[in-house]
């Protein structure tokens, strides 16, 4: 073998860095090193073909890297013919034993192409192709990724806000959006903060995959619960129902399967702990835990809480209509601020809810 020039050697040393600092930039998993390599080779490969101005795309001029000493073999194969009538592939018997004295007709020869003889527009043409290679592998292991998390929450870190009011966040080492439309409009996130996201869908696209995240989806909420409370994973409480205005309140319907666990009470936690974490997690937005029924009055009655209810009246079972009927000092609570309480309460329990105030003197009669 022959020894290798300084030239040759500082080569070999500047692109094991190149290397070794895309994979670390990109955070190329090991599986697809591999994969790396050959898109290297592939744009190396591009631009020889462009420098020696071989227009065929088949494999013509070719391009190896050997992974120990990080060489660069770069070869114009010709087919070995009598008489020349393209020179991008073809070459005579003369010229080939040149490059091999055993050549013969009918064969293929490769014919070294220095790198060194590649130009400066070369060089740009191999980081471009290197740059797709890259974006290629990132769109791969981004969908590996997350195609599984479809539907669940992850933890990610705000790395920077645009000027648009999108949010970039970092999860599983890979750069996510979080859409102004898909942030809570009371939530101040600053870079640093580790927040919960739910991973609403993975799309892939012609020259990226998009992974679609929320903070307002109600089933990060959902996801939260599930993930407090330990009673909803050994299956002794369900979550029935959730209805959601992000960033300002959250009812959630809540039932038991064993009748000795209160589901209210799993879902608050000891003093407070469980459901004081997932408000955090939701940067204070309020939370109501209302216990479901399979009678549509107590549920709604329930629903329509911290109001007190008098009564709830079917107007129509199919259509799903109710009025309740409340003490005059309590419905503007059970309305809530601009109507909240009870537009809630009406999409946690699909009821269509008419609130009545009852007077003094009628609702003494009822009490008694």
């Amino acid at each position: 073998m022959a020894k290798l020039t300084k030239r040759e050697m500082d080569r070999q040393v500047a692109l094991r860095q190149a290397i070794d600092l895309y994979i670390q930039e990109a955070h190329i998993d090991e599986k697809y090193i591999s994969m790396f390599y050959e898109e290297i080779a592939n744009a190396i490969a591009v631009a020889a073909r462009r420098e020696c101005e071989v227009k065929d795309k088949d494999g013509v001029v070719t391009c190896e890297i050997d992974r120990e000493t990080f060489a660069v073999n770069i070869s114009w194969n010709k087919l070995v013919v009598e008489e020349v009538e393209n020179p991008s592939r073809e070459i005579n018997l003369v010229d080939a034993k040149k490059y091999r004295r055993t050549a013969k007709l009918g064969e293929m020869v490769a014919i070294p192409v220095e790198l060194d003889s590649l130009g400066r527009v070369a060089a740009q043409t191999v980081k471009h192709t290197i740059r797709q290679g890259v974006r290629k592998i990132e769109k791969l292991q981004t969908a590996e990724v997350f195609s599984d998390k479809i539907g669940e929450i992850v933890s990610a870190t705000v790395v920077k806000k645009t000027q648009s009011g999108d949010v970039v966040v970092k999860s599983f080492n890979r750069e996510l959006l979080l859409p102004l439309k898909e942030q809570n409009k009371d939530e101040k996130l600053e870079c640093g903060d580790i927040i919960k996201i739910y991973i609403k869908e993975v799309r892939d696209e012609e020259n990226d995959v998009k992974v679609l995240i929320s903070r307002i989806d109600d089933n990060l909420v959902k996801r939260l619960f599930e993930e407090a409370v330990t009673e909803i994973q050994d299956g002794l409480v369900e979550i029935r129902a959730i209805a959601r205005e992000a960033g300002s309140r959250t009812k959630i319907a809540v039932m038991g399967t064993d009748e000795n666990v209160d589901p209210i009470g799993a879902c608050i936690g000891v003093r407070g702990d469980r459901i004081n974490r997932i408000i955090k997690q939701l940067s204070g937005e309020k939370i109501d835990i209302v216990k479901y029924s399979d009678d549509p009055r107590e549920y709604i009655s329930a629903a329509l809480a911290p109001a007190k209810i008098l009564g709830v009246e079917i107007l129509d079972e199919a259509g799903r209509s109710c009025r309740v009927t409340v003490p005059e000092d309590q419905l503007s609570l059970a309305i809530g601020n601009k109507g909240q309480n009870a537009r809630l309460a009406a999409r946690l329990t699909k009821w269509k809810i008419d609130i009545n105030a009852l007077d003094g003197q009628f609702e003494s009669m009822i009490q008694l």
